[in-house]
């Protein structure tokens, strides 16, 4: 029932929010100005384009997960109040986020971004009798005021030297100051809001409370919460001054290294959920690219190139907060039937989960950037976007734009390896281990969601024109005006792309009548199964196929120098060999040395003070003493030190 509730407070919060952002999308934006108070002043509400595009990616994403949480938290309902809190925190969060998309006035702002922050790290603490998910939410809630405390820098600076909190102000400040000012009120904004959005190095809560929460809340958190740090970047691009072609070579530079140690980082991985966290970070660094694109085309002159690039983002932002929370619900799936994330230990489950692997494929074809499917639309017009600035620009932006798309292609390669890894080894082959598994999936209520996001994954593949036609508006507000016909303007820049459709069709009528073909000539012939060939052994067993960390074995190999990989293993030895073992546990060498490092040399330092905190009274006694006698004694000290600085003037 309290679920049941949940989802009608999401329900109704997402049709309150989405008309207005429906009709700003269709070219009526919404505007309201709240009272406020003394401290705070008028507080402007505003859905244009741009906050209308997040704001229904926000509700489709958060419903679905609703109603994908409904039946995944049914076997908590011994718990009542921890349900109860869960589904309030839900609730909540999804008003935040919705606020952070609204508002403009940065005091508001700031306090929906911690409503946000504290109703999410609620959530991932769900599960709280693990020390794992403690830990992993308070790491979260720790770099989440860290972001926070570098926005509310960069607002009341601002603020102090425009007399106002609104957003506006900040705009309006932006353009009496240079460039140089800019960019460095811009880097501060991009190092708070990346944090968010998980930008290397600012990306290392993301595989820790990523594998604690609930799947449901693991699929919003990577399709909605941090594309709220790209919301971000892309309205402070809006509000600032900034160098255009600066900022826009920082992000693309930043971006091509997180989307490629992603990908890297997710290959290793053997928790499935910590493999798709990884993923998470690497599709951010494909949107990064695009706002990338989109900056250094408005620093050029280059409308096309700044329309492909925003166009690009805002796509992908989308198309990843939808295969991306379709991966969460399906391995949450798999959670819920065989009690275990650890991919090494799947095996098979496609005989008895038919349902989820067919989902699961479909989404990992599509974040892998395989037509016909949404990933490759997005990842289209962002390679466009490249080509076009190959053509279009000077030497340094050449440059840049090679390498880019030699990182975007690499991305591509290593996403396919890793979800031909994951998908092999958890749905096909044998079991490998007797685990406790359910012979059902879920009921067809919890299904439901699941197939509605791919419906919607397959529709943008074969139908972009209709979604790139409502990019329209948050690409203007972004690049400007766009002229109407010609050289950069929306049907010069999408004529191809309008196309992708046709072939996507053509394709799959194409699979769909060799599959006919092949069914008609075969349908009449008996089906023979029979053993697989075990290499000359009379016994094959389960354990003799491939694992995850054998079928990544050479890639492993090649990437040990640039990733922090931890070995255990016992050689086959003697005539009579024992147990042997080899066990691989991946780390991240950022989150080593940028956390994890400094936090051993604090300890190191703190402990050698350990001595004044011994458990005897008579020392606490002293240090009281000693506190109120500094306490005393320094005023005296000033006005001492002030007096005989009026002695000296007066000789």
């Amino acid at each position: 029932m309290k679920g049941k509730i949940a989802v009608l407070g999401v329900l109704v919060i997402a049709a309150v929010s989405s008309i207005p952002a429906v009709r700003a999308l269709l070219g009526t934006d919404t505007r309201y100005v709240l009272e406020g108070t003394l401290v705070t002043g008028p507080i402007p509400l505003l859905i244009d384009p741009l906050s209308a595009w997040f704001i229904l990616l926000i509700n489709f994403t958060f419903i679905t997960g609703a109603l994908y949480g409904l039946s995944y938290m049914q076997p908590y309902e011994n718990r009542p109040a921890a349900v109860s809190m869960h589904w309030i925190s839900y609730v909540f969060t999804h008003a935040g986020i919705l606020t952070v998309c609204v508002v403009q006035n940065s005091i508001i702002f700031l306090f929906a971004w911690e409503v946000m922050t504290l109703g999410t790290f609620l959530l991932v603490t769900f599960d709280n009798t693990q020390a794992r998910t403690i830990k992993a939410g308070i790491n979260y809630l720790i770099q989440s005021h860290v972001a926070v405390l570098l926005l509310t820098v960069s607002f009341v600076w601002v603020s102090a030297q425009a007399g106002s909190y609104s957003f506006e102000a900040i705009s309006r400040f932006a353009l009496t100051r240079d460039h140089a000012f800019s960019l460095l009120l811009m880097l501060i904004f991009f190092t708070g809001f990346g944090i968010k959005a998980g930008f290397v190095p600012f990306h290392t809560w993301l595989p820790l409370a990523h594998p604690a929460a609930p799947s449901h809340v693991s699929g919003m958190m990577s399709g909605v919460l941090i594309k709220i740090g790209i919301y971000g970047i892309l309205r402070m691009i809006l509000l600032l001054n900034v160098n255009y072609l600066a900022t826009g070579f920082f992000i693309l530079s930043i971006s091509v290294v997180t989307g490629i140690y992603g990908v890297m980082l997710a290959i290793v991985q053997h928790n499935l959920k910590r493999l798709l966290a990884y993923h998470s970070i690497e599709n951010i660094g494909i949107i990064g690219m695009g706002i990338g694109i989109g900056c250094i085309g408005m620093g050029t002159g280059n409308p096309g190139l700044a329309l492909l690039g925003y166009a690009g983002a805002l796509l992908h932002t989308l198309n990843h907060s939808l295969f991306k929370s379709l991966l969460f619900f399906t391995a949450g799936n798999i959670s819920k039937a065989v009690h275990t994330m650890t991919i090494d230990r799947f095996g098979g489950l496609i005989r008895k989960m038919p349902q989820t692997a067919f989902l699961f494929l479909i989404a990992s074809m599509a974040i892998c950037g395989l037509p016909p499917f949404n990933g490759f639309v997005s990842e289209f017009i962002i390679f466009s976007g490249f080509f076009n600035g190959i053509r279009e620009t000077g030497f340094p932006s050449v440059l840049m734009f090679v390498l880019a798309i030699f990182g975007l292609s690499l991305i591509g390669g290593l996403a396919i390896l890793c979800f031909t890894k994951a998908f092999g080894a958890i749905f096909l082959g044998t079991q490998r281990f007797n685990l406790e598994q359910r012979d059902k999936e879920g009921s067809w209520q919890s299904m439901l969601p699941l197939y509605a996001i791919a419906l919607l994954i397959l529709a943008i593949g074969l139908f972009p024109q209709v979604f790139i036609k409502m990019l329209l508006l948050p690409v203007v507000q972004l690049t400007g005006s766009l002229p109407a016909s010609g050289r950069g303007s929306m049907e010069d820049s999408f004529r191809v792309i309008s196309r992708i459709g046709l072939y996507s069709l053509g394709f799959i009528s194409l699979s769909g009548l060799i599959y006919m073909i092949r069914k008609k000539a075969t349908g009449g012939r008996p089906v023979v199964e029979g053993p697989t060939w075990g290499c000359g052994y009379v016994a094959p067993t389960a354990r003799m196929q491939y694992t995850a960390s054998s079928f990544i074995r050479n890639y492993r190999k090649l990437a040990e120098p640039l990733l922090a990989i931890g070995k255990h293993r016992k050689d086959v030895d003697g005539v009579f060999p024992g147990r042997a073992y080899h066990e691989t546990h991946p780390g991240d060498k950022v989150e080593e040395y940028l956390i994890h490092y400094p936090l051993r040399k604090l300890r190191v330092f703190m402990g050698r003070f350990s001595f004044l905190q011994n458990g005897k009274l008579q020392f606490y006694i002293l240090y009281g003493m000693i506190f109120i006698i500094v306490l005393v004694a320094v005023p005296l000290m000033v006005d001492m030190a002030r007096l005989l600085a009026g002695l000296f003037q007066t000789f």
